[in-house]
């Protein structure tokens, strides 16, 4: 422990004098580098914690957590399949459901997108499908009645009660080549995920008018969807499913399916820590530069002390406090900063988007319409303990120059 004269004189030496300016001045970037590297390490970590979680709610929210399907082609006869899947221990639910690529036309104008045909059963039991209706009724989704994202509704001004035209590739066979297959839907659901791929390119279709859109018997789907209690326990229903789906059709998670994305947004966020950790590792570079200079200057203070009776030791742990102390409350300003700011981002972003007059997040690029942040304490706790371990660690050069630094020599230079 320290005691009250090493305390006195490391809290002495935090305040400069104009003598030691310069000093001073080396030791305040010090702290305000590791406030900033802390504090932006800690944003831009909870903006990916953020960014993940959202993210694999909204695919998981909106796809199965296991997909049943047949290679090259369509799942037909799914009855008997689909009853022996719902059967099976750890199934929480399983859907019959159609896929396909369709170009929708309205209003003069074009856009392709994903369709996809449900039951009203599925889109009931599907809590962010129900809860993100922003105009229109559930009830409504039948017969040639679809629902279409908000961004598209924007894009072509679409209203409830609307007209839209799909248009399949997979049309009839004629002397002049194919014909695409087109129909015209009633605009009956307009919905936000909160997701823009799917707010911009889905149209949601029900099962019986997706099947007679793309030419499929009754009986006829393009997969089922899997929920289990558990998206991150879908292993054991695999093996559980493997040997009922064998020979009949083939079996992958969501994991699978999104498996590119995934790795790239972890490698993205591996990445991110290490290059913002620099900061923090530059700062403390800074610390053993403003102690060095320090030691130079207390040079003759430390003399005297040493011939007073003070222990190498004392001298010692009264550097290591003054520069811990920098890099201590440098961490503590950060972590505060950007824990405020990373609780309060998305209110930040539309503050500086307001004043700016620029769009700071487009869903377009980002595929989330709002800029998630997920504080993980687990994570705020390893940052502050690393930031604190590297400004200790960088003050025990400097201390140590100074205990072993000669009373004799430092006074016969003086």
């Amino acid at each position: 422990m320290y005691s009250p004269f090493e305390l006195m004189i490391a809290m002495r030496y935090l305040r400069a004098r104009k003598a030691e300016g310069f000093v001073s001045v080396i030791a305040a970037f010090s702290f305000i580098g590791i406030m900033i590297g802390v504090a932006t390490l800690i944003i831009v970590m909870s903006v990916m914690n953020g960014f993940h979680i959202q993210l694999v709610d909204r695919i998981i929210g909106l796809n199965g957590h296991l997909n049943v399907y047949v290679s090259g082609g369509p799942l037909q006869n799914y009855w008997p399949l689909l009853t022996d899947i719902q059967k099976t221990q750890g199934v929480v639910s399983a859907a019959p459901v159609i896929e396909g690529q369709v170009l929708v036309t309205s209003k003069g104008q074009a856009t392709g997108a994903m369709a996809r045909g449900f039951t009203l059963d599925y889109f009931e039991h599907k809590p962010l499908l129900k809860s993100s209706i922003t105009e229109g009724s559930i009830a409504d989704f039948h017969d040639n009645n679809v629902a279409v994202g908000v961004k598209m509704a924007e894009r072509f001004g679409l209203k409830i009660g609307d007209m839209i035209t799909l248009l399949s590739p997979n049309g009839k066979s004629s002397p002049f080549g194919t014909i695409p297959r087109t129909a015209q839907y009633r605009v009956a659901v307009i919905f936000d995920v909160g997701m823009y791929e799917y707010n911009a390119g889905y149209v949601f279709m029900p099962l019986d008018s997706a099947q007679n859109f793309f030419q499929m018997p009754p009986d006829t789907v393009s997969l089922i969807e899997v929920t289990s209690r558990d998206a991150d326990q879908v292993d054991q229903l695999k093996e559980t499913l493997a040997p009922i789906i064998h020979g009949r059709a083939g079996l992958y998670d969501w994991r699978e399916s999104n498996s590119s994305f995934f790795s790239a947004v972890e490698v993205e966020r591996n990445v991110m820590f290490i290059i913002l950790m620099l900061i923090i590792l530059i700062a403390a570079f800074n610390i053993i530069s403003s102690m060095i200079m320090m030691v130079n200057d207390k040079a003759r203070g430390i003399a005297i002390m040493r011939t007073m009776g003070a222990m190498r030791h004392s001298i010692l742990k009264i550097f290591i406090l003054t520069g811990a102390s920098v890099g201590i409350a440098g961490t503590a300003m950060g972590a505060i900063l950007g824990i405020a700011f990373a609780v309060n981002i998305e209110s930040i972003r539309r503050m500086i988007e307001k004043l700016s007059g620029t769009e700071l997040f487009p869903g377009e690029v980002y595929f989330l319409s709002k800029l998630p942040a997920v504080v993980e304490w687990n994570e705020v706790i390893l940052i502050i303990t690393i930031a604190i371990i590297l400004s200790i660690a960088a003050t025990i050069y400097p201390a140590r120059r100074a205990a072993k630094l000669d009373p004799v020599e430092a006074l016969r230079y003086e």
